[in-house]
Formats: structure tokens, sequence, C-alpha cells
């Protein structure tokens, strides 16, 4: 009877999961904050990774408290994606972590995009365009904005490269989570030769070798394997990027499954047995950590755009919904750009957020919350219609997040997107897709020919009493707006960067 601990190390929190393979069910879960750094300039988003570790032992420690610790047999992790964690040649943390939603790297993006020849050769280069939320740009930042820690710089992790780190003491990186570094050739599954010398040539030293995802980043160190009262040799799997290991928790492992995650941002993607490189880069031809790839599409505003409209009417969860729920599709004609945090598709950095449409009649407490909720949600349509362009079609799309979790809001995801919508009944997917690689790659170390998506078929369900199908009226009224949304997008772009300089943020 084996047991697996999957960690999920968030924006905000880190997760725990304890999964029973034989019973095919979590039978204990652990959650424990950490913090965003306050008071960094505009577009800074930093965090302490030792905050990271540190909720790590927490959530496994209470974990460990709930269970039969000896059957556990592997832990894996997932971790937030492209944050850039600096280490000298000791493994010390130089440096506090550039998050996924830093947005100040857009000078180093220009820079790195000049040196591959423009943005086609970036995508020739790497399969992907650079843009602000990857690592590439963070590592220049560095170079040129505090060039005494530069110096200093030996390693480069991720977030959950640095989290394996803690747990085995080996410097490891798969294919996955590299795939979202633009550092890397994801064609190849290779890094990029280019990219890297377009940053410092010196850099290929400091870069981990690539790895399949289906081995192990080592043995559990003996200290911490006590410290938790863990047997010796629990394997730490591969891990991955919060994306790559949520497409396994979702079962989203080979093709026909898209997965959408209402979190702090937004990510729709698929399984893919073969690179889907958007020639215009605006979805992400991510690998996946499954030995296939993953198409990615990403916003940065979703949760934190509805979270603002709670805030501000006093609302609890349950009254947003209901004010959500007495507004009219479309929200008496108000349309919001949701770029609170800039964008990423489309690419936006210097976006703020803009409500078009105000007038006397729809200025209600209701509609700007329906606005919201449909703002970000035909943000994420954006993508997934270029998804679409490429290939990848939807027919039924499984959602995880805190936005899955509300049925007015499922219900606009099935209108605005057109297909069935339906959440997950284990709802922390990126933390049980650690769980489940961790039983996998065991599984494959002990010469059992196991597949991933056998695994996933035994225990990833959808809950059906959350199915939701679209209504052919309102989905017909939500293409006009998101007509109305893409035209808003690029009309102010120039105006964006205009105001950003007239209020003394540039």
């Amino acid at each position: 009877m084996s047991l697996f601990i999957g960690i999920d190390s968030g924006t905000q929190s880190t997760k725990a999961v304890v999964l029973d393979l034989e019973k095919g069910a979590v039978i204990a879960e652990a959650r424990a904050p950490h913090r965003l750094i306050a008071g960094l300039p505009a577009g800074h988003m930093e965090q302490h990774p030792q905050e990271w570790a540190a909720a790590l032992d927490a959530v496994v420690a209470e974990v460990a408290g709930k269970i039969d610790r000896a059957r556990v047999r592997g832990i894996g992790v997932s971790g937030q994606q492209h944050g850039f964690v600096p280490l000298d040649e000791n493994g010390a943390v130089i440096r506090p972590a550039k998050l996924w939603c830093d947005t100040s790297t857009r000078a180093e993006c220009a820079l790195i995009t000049k040196k591959l020849g423009g943005p086609r050769g970036a995508i020739r280069a790497t399969g992907n365009l650079i843009l602000p939320g990857f690592t590439a740009p963070k590592i220049l930042w560095l170079k040129r904005h505090e060039p005494a820690n530069y110096r200093r710089l030996r390693h480069v992790l991720l977030p959950h490269d640095f989290l394996n780190f803690h747990l085995t003491g080996n410097f490891f990186m798969e294919h996955g989570d590299a795939s979202g570094t633009a550092l890397m050739d994801v064609r190849r599954r290779a890094w990029s030769a280019a990219a890297v010398r377009a940053i410092d040539p010196q850099l290929a030293e400091w870069l981990p070798a690539l790895s399949e995802s289906s081995v192990a980043a080592g043995p559990l160190r003996p200290e911490l394997a006590k410290t938790f009262g863990l047997p010796a040799g629990v394997v730490v799997s591969a891990g991955g990027g919060d994306n790559m290991m949520g497409a396994i928790g979702t079962g989203n492992v080979k093709p026909g499954v898209v997965t959408a995650s209402f979190g702090t941002s937004g990510t729709i993607y698929a399984f893919a047995d073969a690179p889907v490189v958007d020639p215009r880069g605006e979805i992400a031809a991510f690998c996946s950590s499954t030995g296939g790839w993953l198409p990615l599409l990403c916003t940065m505003n979703v949760t934190t755009v509805t979270e603002h409209v709670r805030s501000l009417f006093g609302y609890d969860h349950a009254a947003l919904n209901a004010a959500v729920q007495g507004a009219a599709a479309g929200a008496g004609g108000l349309v919001l750009l949701p770029y609170l945090a800039g964008e990423r598709t489309p690419n936006v950095p210097l976006g703020s957020g803009v409500l078009l449409g105000l007038n006397g009649r729809n200025f209600t407490a209701g509609n700007l919350a329906r606005a919201a909720m449909e703002g970000v949600t035909l943000g994420m349509n954006y993508g997934l219609r270029r998804l679409g362009e490429l290939g990848v079609k939807a027919k039924e799309i499984r959602v995880t997040g805190g936005g899955a979790k509300s049925a007015v809001w499922r219900q606009v995801m099935a209108d605005i997107f057109g297909v069935p919508v339906v959440a997950m009944a284990e709802d922390e997917g990126a933390a049980l897709g650690g769980a489940l690689q961790a039983a996998w790659c065991v599984a494959l170390r002990e010469g059992r020919k196991t597949k991933l998506a056998t695994l996933t078929g035994a225990v990833v369900r959808v809950n059906e009493a959350t199915r939701v199908a679209p209504d052919r009226k309102r989905h017909a009224h939500y293409r006009a707006l998101q007509a109305l949304q893409d035209e808003l997008s690029g009309a102010v772009r120039e105006v964006f960067a205009r105001h950003r300089a007239t209020i003394g943020e540039e």
C-alpha cells in the first residue's frame, strides 16, 4: 500500500496532498501561506525562496502527521512557472526571486529579441517570443541592474527546481518547466545556444542539464527524511511547473483534453504529441512534464480582478456570486479590459484596466461585478480561440482554481467558451499532479512499464454535478462582446504607454 505526497508551491501559498494510490483518493491535505515582498516599484514582483522552502517543510510535516509515514514512497513538486532563483557556488540564494508576474523586464526582452533577429528569430530559436513573464529576461535584468549579484551567479533554478534542490541537494531541471524559460528550443527539447548567448555565453555553465520528466530529481535528503519521519529512500520525482502538473492532475495527458485554471492568473492548455509553435507567439509552445508538449495560453488577471471588486463592495464570495447572478449577461453594456497587472496574452505589459460603456443606468454593483467576471473570461477566450486556430479544439473544458468553485462563473465560462465546462472532484490539481508523477516515477524505477494515463485514469475524476452547457443566445451575445473587447485592447495600447509616462511610472 503506497502513499505519495504532492506539493504545489504557488504565489500565495504552498499546498500538500497525500495520495493513496490503491484507493485512488487523497487522504490528507495541508496548506501554508507565503508573501510577496511589499513596497517594490511598479511592475516588480518578488518573493524570498527561503519562504517557499519553509512552507514546504511545514505542509509535509503536517500531512505526515496524519498518515502512516512508513507507506510514503515518493514526493512530487509543482511550482509557479518562470521565476528566477539565482544561487551562488555554494547553493545559497543571492537575492529574492523575480516571479512570473514581474513585468519590469520589458527592456531586457527587447534586447534579447534584437540579438535573436527580431520576434521571428526568437521563435526560430526557442519556439516562443521573449516575454516579460519568462525567465530569460530576468537573468539579463540581474546582469544589467545588479552586476555585483550577477558576478556571484553560478546556478539558475526555477521555483520548483529550487524546492527539489532543497529536498535532494541536486541541481536538476526537466523539460516541462524549462520550456518556460525562453532559453530552450522546445522542438529539440534542448537549451537554445542562441538564446543563451544573447544573455551571456557563460550562462550555459550555470544551467542544469535537462532531464526527462519521467526520472527522479533524487532521493530525499536523509536529514529531511528524519525530520519528517519518512522512510529512507523516498524518491523525489522530476516535478514541473504548476501548469504542467495541473495537466497531470486533471488527466490532461493525452490529446483531446483541455484544462482551464481560473486562479490568480488564468491558463488554458492541452496535451499534444508534437510541438505546437504559434508563428505569432501568442500561444506558449511549452513541453509537458509527461514527455509530450503543452501548448498554453496565459493571462495575468483573473481572480485578482474579481477579488478587487469583492473587496470594493464588502462582499463575501456568496454575495459576489449573487450580485453577478442578478445582473444580465453583458453587464448592461459594460466591457472591461481587466489588465490590472499588464497582460501577457495578448502581450500588453504596459496595460491597465479600462471600463467601457459606463452610464447612469448601468452604474450598479451587480453590473460592475459581472463585467469583471465576464472581462477576465473574455480575456482567456482570446487565447482559446487562438489555440483553436492552431488545431487545438476544445469539446469540453475541465476547470480548476478559485473561479471553478463558483456555479455562476462556470456558466459564464461555458457561455463565453461555447463548450461544456466541468470542475474537478479534486481541485488541488497541481498538487495531485505532483503525487501522480511521483507514483509514475517510482513505478518506472522499479521496472514496471506503467503509463501515466493509466494512473490518471484510475485517480482523476470530474465532478459531474458541476457540469454546465452553454446557452446559445448568450454565447452569440458574448461573441459580439469578444470582438468589442479585442478591438478596445488594440485601440488603447499606445494610450497605455502615454498614461504610464504621464503618471510617472515609466
